[in-house]
């Protein structure tokens, strides 16, 4: 397999592709807009469903499953919900094919028309709604703490693997509060998760914040949301946290008695992230060389490389890996060994380098003699020699540094690329030069904020949620604002 990619600087989007393909993540299928998630891939998301459930469970909440079809009288009893995905789902109108009698092969059978047509999931609000009325009665019964690992269809005309996709994997969480301060609280609580996860595990900075009116989530009242920068300076969001109000539970009728035996309705929060994280991770620190992966979500740490000539120094290599392998297990750490016949070491070295493997190591017999082995690191591709006899330890303690040195290298990269304006001539240079988030002032209005958006392509990303007030004039209108906003291009 050929290692050449494009580069970056020349077409980043190309590249970005490249990465995808060459570094056996994902491949096209015969379903257009649809992806194969590749071993490599989904080992990579398995990683990342494990530290997101466990920290999920941590705050008390349980997973459940709930239908993949929902019916369409469902999706039109919350109208602003309907409306923000209408032009994304696909609809099921007949259960049964039947051979065609002209002979052309395989048509839809007309008497089999569904009595009422089913939309295949886009977001789960509905379906989930419908049912808790069944199961929230009283007080007792909240706080309701759902999630969902699940699979979902928006149809998407322009598709990019791992990025926007017909079809993709995500987590959804639904929960049911007595009052509103404790869905607020939900809501922020889950971005936090986020947040932790995105640069705790993905080593990738990320501005919370919250979105415009504009920009909110369909039939929610606020949406909390993490930013995250590509090295092409757009911006990506990588997970949102939804306060719903009583929207949901009002269009579904879902009420409780508290305890002054009044009834109410429940308050209601959704959130999610999604497979694209992938695609962030593949932006935020990989190069023209192939992925770089944090230690924490690679499928392998480290891979072991045997350096031999012949199969009379073959054993004594294997005896010792096998040695440092018990060694690095012990210590929670992955590691391969690529003792495999059909390719020389000069390739393995590519392939790992090109996979994002974090460490790689190669021992040979003369490594055996010296007691000792070549060392390297993916993110800075340094090479260091260390003695065989505490080989396990350094590689612990190397493994904590790399996912350290990439989390600094994009917040480095992430600071260096906001930048203050306050005129328009500015705002737009940024946009067209460095990119990245234009901190600039808003009026406040959705008019201004449309107007910006047709005529530089950019979107208020959020409004911090650390934001400094400050009194100024709007990057566009003149008018008076509060508060600057962040602006970039995005995914």
């Amino acid at each position: 397999m050929s290692k050449t990619l494009t580069n970056r600087s020349e077409n980043y989007a190309q590249w970005y592709n490249d990465i995808v393909l060459k570094g056996r993540l994902a491949d096209y299928t015969a379903v257009k807009g649809c992806m194969v998630i590749k071993p490599h891939g989904f080992a990579l998301w398995e990683n990342m469903r494990d530290a997101l459930d466990k920290m999920f469970k941590d705050t008390g909440h349980q997973n459940a499953y709930f239908p993949l079809f929902i019916p369409k009288s469902f999706l039109s009893k919350e109208a602003a919900h309907i409306e923000g995905f209408a032009k994304e789902c696909a609809v099921v109108t007949h259960y049964r094919l039947k051979n065609d009698p002209n002979g052309s092969g395989v048509i839809v059978d007309p008497d089999a028309k569904l009595e009422e047509e089913l939309i295949v999931r886009p977001t789960s609000e509905t379906i989930i709604w419908s049912t808790y009325k069944n199961w929230i009665q009283s007080y007792r019964d909240l706080p309701l703490l759902i999630n969902q690992w699940a699979n979902v269809v928006r149809w998407e005309m322009r598709t990019r693997l791992f990025l926007r996709t017909t079809e993709f994997l995500w987590q959804e969480g639904h929960t049911a509060h007595a009052t509103r301060e404790e869905a607020v609280a939900e809501t922020k609580q889950m971005l936090e998760v986020y947040a932790t996860f995105a640069e705790e595990f993905m080593a990738m900075p990320v501005i919370r914040g919250v979105k415009t009116a504009n920009e909110r989530f369909a039939g929610a009242e606020d949406t909390y949301c993490i930013e995250a920068m590509m090295q092409d300076g757009k911006a990506l969001q990588a997970g949102t946290s939804h306060f719903l109000g009583q929207n949901f539970a009002k269009a579904f009728d879902v009420k409780f008695t508290d305890k002054q035996n009044k009834l109410d309705y429940v308050w209601a929060t959704s959130w999610g992230v999604s497979t694209r994280l992938i695609g962030a991770l593949v932006m935020a620190h990989s190069d023209d060389d192939g992925l770089i992966l944090p230690p924490k979500l690679a499928p392998q740490q480290v891979v072991i490389v045997p350096i031999y000539k012949g199969e009379d120094t073959r054993g004594p290599i294997d005896d010792k890996v096998y040695e440092i392998m018990k060694q690095l297990r012990a210590k929670g750490i992955r590691v391969k060994y690529d003792n495999d016949d059909n390719n020389r070491p000069g390739w393995k070295f590519a392939e790992y380098e090109l996979k994002g493997i974090p460490v790689r190591i190669a021992i040979g017999a003369r490594d055996l003699e010296n007691n000792q082995a070549e060392v390297a690191r993916r993110d800075t591709k340094v090479k260091t020699t260390y003695s065989l006899d505490s080989l396990a330890d350094n590689i612990e303690t190397l493994l904590t540094d790399i996912q350290s040195n990439m989390y600094k290298t994009a917040l480095a990269f992430r600071d260096d690329h906001i930048t203050a304006v306050d005129t328009w001539e500015d705002f737009m240079e940024v946009l067209e030069g460095k990119g990245g988030f234009v901190s600039a002032h808003w009026d406040g209005t959705p008019e201004t904020e449309e107007k910006i958006k047709e005529m530089s392509k950019a979107t208020i990303r959020c409004i911090p949620l650390d934001n400094k007030q400050e009194e100024g004039k709007c990057v566009l209108t003149g008018n008076p604002s509060i508060q600057r906003v962040l602006f970039a291009r995005a995914y």
